[in-house]
């Protein structure tokens, strides 16, 4: 089954043992994250984990944050979203929903930071000291390719 975009951040995003001990409950855990569709579900879903565990470690953090990048990436047309150290890379689907006008804009006027790798491929040169470096950059890309940029 096709479970939407899939994003690699190179970085831990996961429920540790030391932080929710049951792997029942871990697993329905990444059930629930998984199937949220919205930022607000999303939102709740953390609220509801703090509540009942106590503040988010860091790969959880993450794991939300990676799973509020695929919604994002899912309405855009986004098929996966890959970021290292050193920048990184976004695949799009056959037909993206993006603003087209907007990537070319940002490839002609930051052409030292994002060029284009064949038809599908849109790719970025960046250096990322932290995981949250690269989830902000992306999320930052993410809202200037959508459609309906606020």
């Amino acid at each position: 089954m096709d479970r939407g975009a899939e994003v690699d951040l190179q970085a831990a995003a996961l429920i540790p043992e030391d932080y929710l001990p049951d792997i029942h409950g871990r697993l329905v855990l990444y059930k629930r994250i998984s199937s949220t569709d919205t930022q607000a579900e999303l939102h709740d879903l953390q609220v509801e984990m703090i509540d009942r565990f106590g503040l988010l470690p860091e790969p959880v953090k993450t794991l939300f944050s990676v799973t509020a990048i695929k919604q994002k990436a899912e309405k855009l047309g986004i098929k996966k979203i890959e970021a290292n150290s050193g920048g990184g890379r976004i695949i799009f689907s056959s037909e993206p929903k993006i603003n087209a006008e907007q990537l070319i804009n940002l490839i002609q006027t930051q052409a030292q930071c994002y060029k284009f790798d064949g038809s599908d491929k849109l790719r970025f040169i960046k250096p990322f000291e932290t995981t949250e470096q690269k989830i902000d950059f992306v999320v930052s890309l993410l809202d200037k390719l959508s459609i309906e940029s606020e």
